[in-house]
């Protein structure tokens, strides 16, 4: 370990090989600085390494959060007032440590280990930047064989044609994956078996760039192994990181709710219920409503023809008692597209590019940012 320039580098970290963004840390205790390196680490964060304030114009000013450890606070006397300074240190029992902190105009005091969560949570916010998070949409099937995988992919489809950050989340382990559905099943990037043991807080940065890119939208999707849980810690884990990266999110869910679905309708804005108009599947469809309702408010019907004798789609979104969202229409040719690899939405022209089209635009405008 060496001191150079007022900088502190080490083999453990290249703190100062960083890329724009990172948290500015101001400290010479090695074992704060291990523990805040690891914390920054762990929010996808490089950061500005000093002993003392920076000699540049600007360090201080420009950094988007200041971590300040105890033994420096005396060497940060002096510097101009911001928001974002916080006085860090591993003492539980220091009397003098709000005396330093006010000294430097320090926004808040933490100790480590217990504030650790918090910290990672506000690194990572300044660093991916806390904007609008995404608008998500949740989709589900009636019964089996619904359409509810086709009208997933192609609002994601729609919505990356659109010129929105997309991203479509498989939430079926048993649906056969919807990077099929786009024909990727062989492009590369990580599955949901590689996020089986997230817990806390993922990057939403990092997830964007490793998952597969297909047809402008980012979908995380499943393996061909023989993984079919979703633990609910992942599932909260992703779908937060997903959110936090703003656009739109689509996730495809099955009728069953286990605990890793809960946890997936719980961040949803709305969810849509694709119900086809016959009897049978509306009965199916209601015993999925009333497990879906206790967990999300906000559910509509996606009406799908033909339907029999009597019924339509005013019918069957009365019969179960939820908004109707609309009529999912016929698409002549669409599992011929398919297989030349076209996705469900692909012809931006088709009936289905058209309804999920109509569909972003309303729901955009009642959320107000369209």
């Amino acid at each position: 370990m060496e001191i150079v320039a007022g900088s502190i580098t080490s083999d453990r970290s290249r703190a100062a090989e960083k890329r724009p963004g990172g948290p500015l840390i101001i400290t010479e205790n090695l074992e704060l600085l291990d523990d805040l390196l690891r914390l920054c680490a762990a929010a996808g964060a490089e950061p500005d390494v000093h002993h003392t304030l920076p000699e540049r114009n600007g360090g201080w000013e420009e950094a988007p959060l200041v971590l300040v450890g105890d033994d420096a606070a005396a060497r940060c006397r002096g510097a101009s007032r911001r928001r974002g300074v916080m006085l860090v240190g591993k003492d539980q029992d220091d009397p003098d440590v709000w005396r330093r902190a006010v000294e430097i105009g320090a926004d808040c005091v933490l100790r480590l280990p217990d504030a650790e969560s918090w910290l990672v949570d506000r690194i990572a916010d300044v660093v991916e930047g806390v904007g609008r998070p995404a608008l998500t949409v949740g989709v589900i099937g009636g019964r089996g064989g619904a359409g509810a995988s086709t009208l997933a992919t192609a609002l994601a489809v729609t919505a990356a044609r659109g010129g929105r950050r997309t991203m479509l989340v498989d939430g079926d382990p048993l649906g056969g994956g919807l990077d099929v559905l786009l024909g990727g099943e062989h492009t590369e990037g990580r599955r949901w078996p590689d996020f089986a043991a997230s817990k806390g807080r993922v990057a939403g940065g990092a997830l964007e760039e490793s998952l597969p890119e297909l047809h402008a939208l980012r979908v995380l999707s499943w393996d061909r192994g023989d993984s079919v849980i979703i633990p609910p810690e992942a599932m909260r884990s992703v779908l937060a990181a997903a959110r936090r990266r703003g656009g739109a999110v689509v996730v495809d869910l099955p009728r069953r709710v286990d605990e890793g679905v809960a946890e997936a309708l719980a961040q949803l804005d709305l969810g849509l219920l694709v119900v086809p108009g016959e009897l049978r599947a509306v009965a199916a469809a209601n015993r999925v409503a009333s497990v879906v309702g206790m967990v999300l408010p906000d559910l509509r019907v996606v009406a799908r023809g033909p339907y029999a004798a009597g019924l339509d789609e005013q019918w069957v979104a009365g019969a179960l008692g939820l908004p109707l969202a609309g009529e999912l229409p016929t698409e002549p040719g669409l599992a011929a597209a398919q297989s030349g690899g076209a996705p469900p939405g692909g012809n931006g022209r088709g009936p289905l590019a058209r309804f999920c089209t109509a569909f972003w635009d309303r729901v955009l405008v009642g959320e107000g940012v369209a």
